[in-house]
């Protein structure tokens, strides 16, 4: 969708997102499935186009969840309509048992970040979510593009979590090394507490962390001192 820099300018802790789905049952499920991932919290269920289209001008949600078939109009229809909308618009992944060549299409011309075609489980939508919190965080990290920048982007929205490429210059057997780290740890570990494990500088561990969370498999918290600033801790989840 156009005009991303107005959502994206600075990373959310959590990305609020609406599930619009016209079967109660489904609705029901999909929403639990996105509640359960983290980073994203459910701000609202539609049942119907004319319904979505209200709810997203109310709520200003980050991502909608959307099926193609609806009672009152398309959720392509809906689709077109959202992108008519002023800015910040939502992102759109189209959840749907569509899987005609129009309905693709029609769906990656207006916008669409993802396709995700029905029957699906939860951890097919949670890592599809997951990617796209990446690709939200990778964006808000960049103030400005060259095409290795974009190619990168685009790979994340479209690949798995496990397929996203890490960053210029990080290493697969560095990144085992701080990934065995905080697997083998009982306890939350600062960035030199895991880089004195791994034998790394606490700068280059630092980014690997950094990485690993946006990745979303560790969690990251604060701890606060007697003085000073406060403490990131990284978690293996």
């Amino acid at each position: 969708m156009a005009e991303r820099e107005d959502r994206t300018s600075a990373p959310k802790e959590t990305i609020e997102v609406i599930v619009v789905e016209d079967d109660y049952r489904v609705n029901e499920i999909h929403s639990t499935f996105v509640a359960r991932t983290d980073g994203f919290k459910v701000v609202g269920n539609a049942f119907s186009g004319a319904q979505a289209l209200n709810l997203i001008k109310d709520l200003r949600p980050d991502l909608v969840l959307l099926d193609v078939y609806l009672p009152d109009i398309s959720g392509l229809e809906v689709l077109a309509l959202i992108g008519r909308l002023p800015a910040p618009r939502p992102d759109v992944i189209i959840v749907s048992a569509a899987k005609d060549t129009a309905s693709v299409r029609t769906a990656m011309q207006a916008g669409a970040v993802h396709f995700i075609t029905k029957p699906f489980d939860a951890q097919s939508l949670t890592e599809r979510l997951t990617s796209y919190r990446i690709f939200r965080n990778e964006l808000a990290d960049v103030a400005e593009f060259d095409q290795a920048t974009i190619d990168k982007l685009w790979t994340s929205i479209r690949s798995t979590p496990e397929e996203t490429p890490r960053p210029k210059g990080h290493s697969q057997h560095t990144t085992t090394l701080v990934m065995s780290a905080l697997r083998q740890s009982k306890e939350a570990l600062t960035a030199e507490e895991v880089a004195k494990r791994c034998g790394l500088s606490r700068t280059s561990t630092q980014r690997y962390l950094s990485y690993l969370g946006r990745l979303g498999k560790v969690d990251i918290s604060l701890r606060y001192g007697a003085a000073g600033r406060p403490e990131h801790l990284y978690r293996w989840k």
